[in-house]
């Protein structure tokens, strides 16, 4: 490797810029997770507790609608940027208005609800797409590193979860709903500070709106004397057309099939929710609840330490160049120790142990923050596997999870409204669905970049987003059939459903590996 290429990778053998990029991905998913760990819950909890008392169908249909749409405005949102603003103002401006929706929904009203939930879909459509081409475009000139580093950038997707759901979640439990909401506009607002100040880091990545490339133009006469070389732009031109339309197909596959990863793995904010909340065994007593109290210090403070670890290198090598950035920055991580620890105070404190039914949304992000760093590993190993292989394990590993679930819950009566089903089958659901995750999630968004030309990518993004809106409206539709499917069959034959089908569709992956690499031509 040259000196210029290791002092560009001097941060953890990336580059510091995707670190920038990471926090701020981090707020943004603080935000979004942590209102959604308590969204179907608020809209169904009783008045007593703080609820609004709606259906379960009709609160899984709100949620499906917004799930789904904040997929579908990162189409707009890319072609915005590609033409219009650039990546830069795009991520900015995104990120100032979910700010406004977080903190209309915590006024609690109705009409704020809604129209917090619009400014959440309008920002998270010029955020979600343009942060994504920012990590592209940093790595542009390195195809071979895109796989680790976007692993490493989902990581910081997953750190955000993990605190929004872990801090949202206990405010809403222990205040209010509102309290919960509203921290999820503070963080949203703090990520947009860090972001705009550490701008000049991204140098011209995401600066300005893309331009066309430069074309052959076939169209014009031709000089005889140049006729051979005017051919042989021809049939180069046509080849590398073929070759594109062939990776085009090959984005096109694989977008068809995380339709069914999202359909399934998106249960957990809807059904898995309520069966964390009215299923599961959370009340703890004993050893038990001692046991639990110092697994949550672990959980709430281990990965802290990491990503706070990462903050201080990432401080000591670009506090020079973007102070105001890293100063906002380390004043959000004060305040979220701060948080923290009082969190931890209460638990301890406190002489019943029951856990949140949110709690449980955490282990996702949790195993994320470990197990990143060994799948970018893996990817960037010898043992790299291809893209079909890593989408039909994940999608095996999501089915297995499930498998968990429909087993431990193959006792609860037909049509029970409650139970208290053990809750090492959600953790061990979670785990699977995790790895699962992450052979899908960073892996497709890193493939996208590779196979679809650069001047198309934030458009391209959009449209991959669009099979997450679908994803999620399926899922959140069909999570809102648990009671008529419980009380027809059974808990244990609703999560058979999302066994069979995303195990079914690993098969086809690794059926179709063959045929994918060939379309791919050459890109790993």
């Amino acid at each position: 490797m040259s000196t210029i290429s290791t002092k560009e990778f001097s941060l953890l053998n990336h580059k510091p810029a995707l670190f920038v990029l990471f926090f701020t991905e981090m707020w943004e998913r603080f935000s979004y997770y942590g209102m959604r760990a308590i969204f179907v819950l608020f809209l169904t909890d009783s008045f007593a507790d703080g609820g609004w008392e709606w259906s379960r169908e009709r609160a899984l249909g709100l949620l499906a609608i917004y799930t789904s749409s904040v997929y579908i405005t990162p189409l707009i949102g890319g072609i915005i940027a590609d033409k219009l603003l650039g990546y830069q103002k795009a991520v900015a401006l995104g990120a100032l208005v979910m700010t406004l929706g977080h903190a209309s929904m915590a006024l609690e009203t109705e009409t704020t609800l809604y129209l917090g939930i619009a400014f959440l879909i309008i920002g998270n459509g010029l955020f979600k797409p343009n942060v994504t081409s920012m990590v592209s475009g940093l790595y542009d000139k390195y195809p071979e590193r895109k796989d680790g580093a976007f692993t490493i950038f989902y990581m910081g997707v997953n750190a955000g979860g993990f605190l929004g759901v872990l801090l949202c979640g206990f405010l809403a439990n222990n205040l209010s709903y509102s309290w919960g909401f509203g921290l999820a506009g503070i963080f949203m607002f703090l990520g947009t500070l860090q972001f705009w100040f550490g701008r000049n880091i991204f140098e011209n990545v995401g600066k300005a709106p893309n331009k066309n490339t430069k074309k052959v133009d076939l169209t014009k006469e031709v000089d005889p004397k140049n006729a051979i070389l005017v051919d042989a732009e021809v049939q180069e031109a046509t080849t590398n057309r073929k070759i594109q339309n062939d990776r085009y197909i090959v984005v096109g596959l694989l977008a068809f099939f995380t339709v069914f990863f999202w359909w399934a793995f998106e249960q957990a904010s809807g059904s898995m929710n309520i069966f964390a909340r009215d299923y599961t065994q959370r009340a703890l007593s004993g050893n038990a609840a001692l046991t639990f109290k110092i697994v949550d210090v672990l959980v709430s403070t281990v990965p802290l330490l990491i990503i706070s670890w990462v903050l201080l290198k990432l401080f000591g090598q670009t506090f020079k160049q973007i102070s105001l950035s890293n100063i906002v920055l380390g004043i959000s991580f004060l305040s979220i120790w701060g948080f923290v620890i009082w969190k931890l105070s209460i638990i301890f404190s406190s002489e019943t142990t029951e856990i949140e039914a949110s709690w449980f949304l955490i282990l996702n992000s949790l195993f994320i923050i470990f197990l990143a760093p060994l799948f970018s590993k893996w990817w960037e190993s010898k043992f790299n596997p291809s893209a079909a292989v890593k989408f039909g394990i994940g999608m095996i590993l999501l089915g297995i999870g499930f498998g968990a679930l429909a087993y431990g819950s193959s006792d609860i009566p037909q049509g029970a409204k409650t139970a208290s089903v053990s809750l090492i089958w959600l953790v061990l659901a979670y785990l699977f669905h995790t790895m699962g995750e992450l052979c899908i999630s960073p892996v497709g968004l890193s493939y996208v970049s590779k196979l679809v030309p650069a001047k198309k990518i934030g458009m391209m993004f959009g449209i991959w987003y669009l099979v997450n809106a679908v994803g999620n409206f399926l899922a959140a539709k069909t999570g809102s059939y648990i009671d008529p499917i419980v009380e027809k069959y059974s808990m244990s034959y609703f999560f058979l459903i999302f066994t069979i089908i995303p195990a079914v569709v690993g098969l086809i992956f690794l059926v179709l590996n063959p045929l994918i690499k060939k379309l791919m031509h050459g890109i790993r």
